[in-house]
């Protein structure tokens, strides 16, 4: 039916869709198996059949890749494949920490930000933005130089702290785009409480959001581990971690490239999988808007 034809009772509506159902792809996939392995592997680390990551053998300095020691060892004769899965346990835990700290104090307060508006939204979002504008990473950094002594909690939970300014933003934003859509008008209307109307209508909708930054989230925050460790703001050595590892090879490089290149390869490939599950997962839950 033409422009000129169609009824004067008919009006253009506006409806949100998500697209059409697709799969994620076999890459995902491989990469949500590469990730559960490191988890695994870091959870069950001391039940594995693995050498002390700690135990120096000077009868095997600096050896290559063999049968006895996978990745070969280090300039102490320790495992470096040893030390990779034990040191995940320390990445890994700073980064999924870090984030859990950020979603559980910023995300709260942003939804909250942007479904009451008002002063409250007006006094959290001043206050995010007074953190934001100073640079996280130097915070830390001058946090941890003077707490002393460091530990992995503390690492943790100064990193935790310094993301909940950007977790906030993040969440508000996507809150305020569905705070106004029809169907959480509709349960304003019938009556529904302020904890129900966060939980069931917007905590559903602004999730793919949240899990796409939260996975992005994790994988920025091991790459902070690794800088932290380089500055001698890690986890004291000789307890091992990825971003160490990487720190302790610096002057052994020449003779023994084994050291700084799998550990390399750990973090790199940990962190590819992280953020192509959340590219990914953003884009399969992208809501569209379509013209009826």
């Amino acid at each position: 039916m033409s422009e000129m034809t169609r009824p004067a009772t008919e009006t253009e509506t506006t409806e949100f869709t998500t697209p059409p159902s697709r799969s994620l792809g076999w890459l995902f996939w491989v990469c949500v198996g590469w990730l559960g392995l490191n988890v695994l592997g870091a959870i069950f680390a001391s039940v594995l059949p693995l050498p002390d990551p700690l135990y120096q053998n000077y009868m095997a300095i600096n050896a290559s890749p063999s049968l006895h020691h996978l990745l070969g060892t280090d300039d102490l004769g320790r495992d470096i494949f040893s030390r990779i899965v034990f040191g995940s346990r320390v990445s890994i835990a700073v980064g999924v920490g870090s984030m859990i700290i950020g979603f559980g104090i910023g995300a709260p307060l942003g939804m909250l930000a942007a479904y009451r508006r008002g002063r409250l939204d007006a006094i959290l979002t001043t206050a995010m933005y007074v953190f934001l504008a100073f640079p996280a990473i130097v915070a830390v950094i001058a946090v941890l130089s003077f707490w002393t002594p460091r530990a992995l909690a503390k690492i943790i939970l100064v990193i935790g702290l310094a993301s909940v300014p950007l977790v906030y933003r993040v969440i508000r934003t996507a809150t305020m785009a569905v705070a106004t859509k029809d169907y959480v008008v509709a349960a304003k209307v019938q009556g529904a409480t302020d904890r129900r109307i966060l939980v069931r209508e917007l905590l559903p909708n602004i999730a793919p959001v949240g899990i796409s930054f939260l996975l992005v989230g994790i994988a920025t925050v091991v790459t902070l581990e690794g800088a932290l460790a380089f500055l001698g703001l890690s986890v004291n050595p000789p307890t091992p971690s990825w971003g160490n590892m990487i720190n302790e090879s610096r002057t052994v490089m020449s003779q023994n490239p084994w050291l700084v290149l799998f550990p390399s390869l750990a973090m790199c490939l940990f962190l590819l999988c992280l953020n192509f599950i959340g590219d990914r997962l953003r884009s399969h839950f992208d809501v569209t808007e379509v013209k009826l």
